[in-house]
């Protein structure tokens, strides 16, 4: 399973959740409590990466501006 997290960019929850639906135990709570579509899950872990990718984005831009500021003041 950890190849299969670190292929597609998804979270072990959302994987584990995923596998537990393939083997027909959906029924079950899940442990956030919720009954999501397979497609749910899909978008949530589309997002989750968007987000990550966004957060990696916003850092890159801090250190950019930063280092530009440093560079001003030499």
């Amino acid at each position: 399973m950890p190849e299969v997290v670190k292929d597609f960019d998804l979270t072990e929850t959302a994987v584990r959740l995923w596998v537990a639906q393939a083997r027909g135990a959906a029924s079950e709570p899940t442990a956030q409590g919720s009954d999501l579509e397979l497609n749910e899950w899909a978008e949530l872990a589309a997002l989750q990466r968007e987000n990550r990718r966004l957060r990696e984005d916003a850092e890159i831009l801090k250190r950019a501006t930063a280092s530009s500021t440093c560079q001003r003041n030499t």
